[in-house]
């Protein structure tokens, strides 16, 4: 896998990311996606030649950038939704309006805005169906997330406390062997 294209394709191929893509799809919302591990992991496990497998306790991030309801009840509905449509899948769902706020970040126009401002560039990746076809959202461009690189994004760089914590937790280097670490911590 080397390119958007391939990626469009491999996730397609996904059954069980088809399927959380059409649950998304269904909420009718405009710049509403799937992002993070959902996406990043599928495709570095897929670049491990590992077959797709979910991580223990992984939830599913929607993200969504909707400035006329930024109430948090609004979220808990849209999930709810979700869990009801697919109740096996850990759904977590954020407005991106409200969430600069909490992550003390200045106001995100739109859901690329807010995957700029997430820890690592391989991470802020998202994906949804448009008029039935798989959409990849990458503010950060793809090399890293292809490349098994991990590295902070701009937002993060000044943050190694809170980035080197994060990746202490995750792990990935035991279930991802080939990742490389640009910033050690």
């Amino acid at each position: 896998m080397q390119s958007k294209d391939e990626i469009v394709s491999f996730l397609g191929q996904q059954a069980s990311i088809m399927r959380l893509l059409t649950a998304v799809a269904a909420l009718n919302i405009k710049d509403c996606w799937i992002g993070a591990g959902t996406i990043r992991n599928a495709i570095w496990d897929q670049l491990h030649g590992f077959p797709a497998r979910p991580i223990p306790g992984s939830d599913v991030d929607v993200v969504f950038h909707d400035p006329s309801d930024v109430s948090p009840a609004r979220d808990l509905e849209l999930q709810r939704r979700l869990f009801a449509d697919m109740p096996d899948a850990a759904w977590e769902v954020h407005n991106q309006a409200r969430m600069w706020s909490t992550n003390g970040d200045p106001p995100y126009g739109n859901t690329a805005d807010a995957l700029r401002c997430w820890p690592e560039t391989a991470t802020a990746i998202a994906a949804r169906l448009e008029d039935g076809c798989v959409e990849i959202l990458a503010p950060h461009g793809l090399q890293d997330l292809l490349g098994l690189i991990v590295r902070p994004t701009p937002a993060f760089a000044a943050r190694r406390e809170e980035y080197c914590a994060r990746q202490a937790a995750k792990k990935w280097c035991e279930r991802w062997p080939k990742l490389r670490f640009i910033t050690p911590c």
